[in-house]
């Protein structure tokens, strides 16, 4: 959203439409300290950012599932420290990188987490744990679908919150993107019913299935999935990333519908 503004002035547009919070994928190409200008001087507060992914031109999607760039990983979190500490936030969305050459039933829920990416994926998750424990960050692992992403590790909620049990990383949990969660595994209510409870969801994201456009132009009945999250007692944010249809000024008015 909002990539109709310079990264910049996105802030002050967001504040603008009414909006209290936002979040922001990669800040990486302004500095920091600028970065947190813009956004104190826009009035929005910045919830979370994403730590930096590879090379996402070259087709990078995370790190953290590859050996051989371990030490990339680990200055990728180092900088995305220096931001955080900028910006004042409290939590961040580490990606885990993609599994290839590995076939669809090996790293999927219906099979087991084997294998030197998972290995890998395990070491760096305990390492960036254990690194940060005393600087107050949570760090988010969101599932996120294989058809927009191919070969992605982690794609199924399950794999992400058995993971977290197995591993027991205080400052760690599971970013759960609904737009995700719908084309891989659907049945949403029922998932939010299961995995809520157990306090391992740090965060909320929607977008409108399949196009992942406005939340009302979807497959999914976001006016029930709101209404679920209340009797669930959910409290924290519901991020919207999505793409906008037509402008996202333009797509606002679902907000008053749900």
């Amino acid at each position: 959203m909002y990539t109709e503004w310079p990264l910049l002035e996105r802030f002050k547009a967001c504040a603008e439409d009414g909006f209290e919070w936002a979040e922001c994928l990669f800040p990486y190409d302004v500095p920091p300290r600028e970065l947190a200008r813009a956004v104190a001087e826009s009035g929005v507060r910045l919830l979370q950012i994403n730590a930096p992914p590879g090379n996402w031109a070259q087709g990078d999607r995370g790190l953290a599932v590859d050996s051989s760039r371990e030490s990339e990983f680990r200055k990728s979190i180092d900088l995305a420290m220096e931001y955080a500490e900028e910006l004042k936030i409290s939590q961040m969305h580490v990606m885990a990188g993609l599994s290839k050459g590995l076939g669809w039933d090996r790293f999927s829920h219906n099979g087991p987490r084997i294998g030197a990416d998972w290995d890998q994926y395990r070491k760096n998750l305990c390492w960036l744990s254990g690194y940060t424990k005393e600087r107050g960050i949570t760090w988010l692992i969101e599932p996120i679908n294989r058809r927009d992403v191919p070969e992605y590790l982690l794609s199924y909620q399950a794999d992400a919150h058995e993971l977290l049990d197995e591993l027991n990383l205080s400052n760690v949990k599971v970013q759960m993107d609904l737009y995700h969660c719908q084309i891989m595994e659907g049945d949403v209510v029922s998932r939010l019913r299961q995995y809520l409870p157990s306090g391992k969801v740090g965060h909320i994201q929607i977008a409108g299935v399949p196009e992942r456009h406005e939340p009302d132009h979807s497959e999914l009945n976001y006016s029930r999935v709101f209404e679920e999250l209340g009797i669930l007692g959910y409290q924290g944010l519901i991020g919207c990333e999505y793409r906008p249809l037509s402008g996202t000024r333009a797509g606002l008015h679902w907000i008053q519908s749900v």
